[in-house]
């Protein structure tokens, strides 16, 4: 399990990952990233984003749940000293539900890809 401060907490983070990064999308998700400075240290960091149109409260835990799970899976893929934000769309429900965290990780590997991440090792 990835220690607590690698994840992102604060707004101005997320502001500058939306703004400042690079995202890839597909029908499930929406993947920010923006490196950090160069003294940064530590591997990638994680802020989730999964708005009502999900579901209500129990959905949306679950996806979140299911998405740090997947997330931190691929995470050996992503170059360090980065910060990513997950934007859950309404869709990603029925796909945590029908598919678990197999069909999320699928979805979030699509965009690790798209963003230049390095390929799976068989």
């Amino acid at each position: 399990m990835p220690p607590r401060r690698r994840r992102l907490s604060r707004s101005a983070e997320f502001e500058r990952v939306y703004r400042q990064g690079r995202s890839k999308g597909n029908r499930f998700l929406v993947l920010y990233a923006f490196p950090r400075e160069e003294g940064a240290d530590g591997g990638p960091r994680l802020g989730l984003s999964v708005s009502k149109r999900v579901g209500g409260a129990v959905e949306r835990n679950r996806v979140k749940r299911v998405l740090r799970e997947a997330f931190w899976a691929e995470a050996e893929r992503l170059p360090e000293g980065s910060d990513y934000v997950v934007v859950a769309r309404p869709d990603a429900r029925g796909l945590a539900e029908r598919e678990g965290m197999n069909g999320i990780r699928a979805a979030l590997a699509e965009l690790v890809d798209g963003l230049g991440g390095t390929p799976e090792r068989s």
